[in-house]
């Protein structure tokens, strides 16, 4: 039952993963971030893959975050909230981990744990018509350290605050400059914007795309890079997929890559 809530595809070599709870605009459960979690980390294992999209199902909603109807069950009590808080930020974990580049489609509202699972994504495309907010403060909902990070990291630490405080709903427009969202087409274009970008990162050398992911990372650590680190930067230079590409620019043609 949980496999038919977040659902995957694949065509080529990028795989969708799609919350697929229409009807409720997506909202998360419980089993639904275990899931999203353990696919999300079956993906990445995948060199296969070399982009996943990420989007909501039916046209209206990425994901409202959790669904509130649970929290009288699951999460109304210390110990419950933080066996919650486990199981969300291990798929939320996953998601910031994933080894392939990631795309966030969104369409229509994005906002508490929906912005938290486009945060962590590498790169999000939005409809005119999205809205994007963390609006937890109505709820006497604290978002927890892990989930903070993420948007801090996403929108820095003034507009994660304004957010958090003012519990204000923005539209794209607003979402683009506060450097949210990367991008925002008109609402009828959101999934072949998100596609064809997905499209132009499976184009490329997926090593490459690994390795700047995994590299930023590290950046991200305040502590000196090791000299095996500092090596890492060099060792494309005795991949295949390097002959492959400076060959095709020598000779003028369309590198076809092979990751290795």
């Amino acid at each position: 039952m949980n496999d038919d809530l977040i659902l995957c595809t694949r065509d080529g070599h990028v795989a969708t993963v799609t919350l697929n709870r229409p009807d409720k605009l997506n909202a998360m459960t419980r089993p639904m971030w275990q899931r999203l979690g353990a696919l999300m980390r079956e993906l990445s294992a995948d060199d296969t893959l070399r982009c996943i999209v990420l989007r909501g199902a039916g046209g209206k909603a990425f994901s409202p975050g959790n669904d509130i109807g649970e929290f009288a069950t699951t999460r109304s009590n210390f110990d419950q909230g933080k066996a919650y808080g486990a199981t969300l930020h291990g798929a939320l974990g996953a998601i910031a981990e994933c080894t392939h580049p990631t795309v966030a489609l969104i369409e229509g509202i994005c906002v508490g744990g929906g912005l938290e699972m486009a945060a962590l994504c590498d790169m999000r495309i939005c409809g005119e018509s999205s809205r994007f907010g963390v609006p937890i403060n109505k709820l006497g909902l604290v978002m927890a350290h892990a989930e903070l990070a993420a948007l801090v990291q996403l929108a820095g630490r003034a507009t994660a605050l304004e957010l958090l405080l003012e519990g204000r709903i923005v539209g794209a427009r607003e979402a683009l400059d506060n450097q949210m969202v990367h991008r925002v087409v008109a609402d009828d274009q959101v999934e072949a914007e998100a596609y064809a970008t997905a499209r132009r990162i499976a184009a490329g050398a997926p090593l490459v795309a690994r390795w700047h992911k995994q590299f930023l990372r590290r950046l991200a650590v305040d502590a000196p890079l090791s000299e095996a680190e500092r090596d890492e930067g060099f060792r494309c230079y005795d991949t295949e997929d390097f002959r492959i590409g400076y060959r095709a620019f020598l000779d003028k043609t369309a590198p076809e890559f092979v990751g290795r």
